[in-house]
């Protein structure tokens, strides 16, 4: 047995599920790194990492990893935190740069414009540095904390989640939490991994916790309380339910007809894996 090593995305959207590791005793349970989502992904793959909240893409991508149930970031309406930015209006963009810290979004946007946007434009990964991507394209995809400091007076802007509602009358989900196969044979089997991370993320939506979240990450973004509090509560939904999971396999879908998934994956998730086991 031994302790596992969580990657945790550095951005506002996952604190209320982070509440434990970072106020509670869940920590003592495992090791825990923070960075952007992209780089998650990576520490998975290359067994850096045991568990970590993933990209929705990511899941397509690495072999062997399994879903801790009914946690998810997602969004059923505006998101407000995944923006295409542009200079000019949106069927005038020709060339998009795309934030590199974003795997799922990238997959997102390639998808609205080939299917209702228009197709035929050229994609470029950068940083996201949204005065740096208009200098050299006509749009950015600019994701997280970043996303949520644009000034949306001063350019044309897309809600990604809010388009992929509009089309396809389903929620999107960006992110989940997945651990890998081999971890799960190696961690204390005492361990209810989904109830930890169910409870954490309780215990971060409650009142008293978004109001703490909220002091704490105001000032750090530019943002009032009251606008942290409403982005956590009303445009990020935090259960992987039933119309989440039918967003999600038909974001699958479409990804593999676009070509950016070779195929659409199975949903694989712990508690039907060790239901299996025994």
């Amino acid at each position: 047995m031994r302790r596992l090593r969580i990657s945790a995305i550095s951005y506002l959207n996952t604190a209320p599920l982070m509440w434990d590791f970072e106020h509670g005793d869940a920590d003592g349970q495992f090791d825990i790194s923070y960075t952007v989502p992209s780089a998650c992904a990576h520490a998975l793959a290359e067994g850096t990492a045991d568990l970590g909240i993933i990209p929705a893409v990511a899941y397509a991508q690495i072999p062997g990893l399994q879903i801790l149930p009914d946690i998810a970031i997602a969004s059923r309406r505006a998101v407000r935190s995944i923006l295409l930015v542009s200079k000019l209006p949106i069927d005038q963009v020709q060339a998009v740069a795309l934030d590199t810290s974003s795997m799922t979004s990238v997959v997102l946007t390639r998808i609205l414009f080939e299917k209702w946007l228009g197709s035929g434009r050229t994609f470029t990964p950068m940083p996201p540095d949204i005065e740096k991507m208009l200098a050299v394209c006509d749009a950015g995809l600019v994701i997280g904390d970043p996303a949520l400091q644009v000034d949306r007076q001063r350019y044309h802007t897309l809600d990604l989640a809010e388009e992929w509602i509009r089309y396809t009358g389903k929620p999107f989900v960006f992110a989940f939490w997945a651990v890998r196969g081999e971890a799960l044979q190696e961690a204390d089997p005492a361990l209810d991994l989904a109830a930890v991370f169910r409870d954490s993320r309780d215990r971060g939506l409650e009142p008293g916790s978004l109001s703490q979240i909220a002091n704490q990450w105001g000032p750090r973004l530019g943002l009032t309380e009251a606008d942290v509090r409403s982005y956590l509560t009303e445009n990020i939904h935090y259960q992987l339910d039933t119309g989440c999971l039918e967003g999600l396999r038909l974001f699958y879908r479409f990804a593999q007809e676009i070509g950016a998934l070779r195929a659409a994956p199975d949903l694989r998730f712990v508690e039907m894996a060790k239901s299996l086991a025994t």
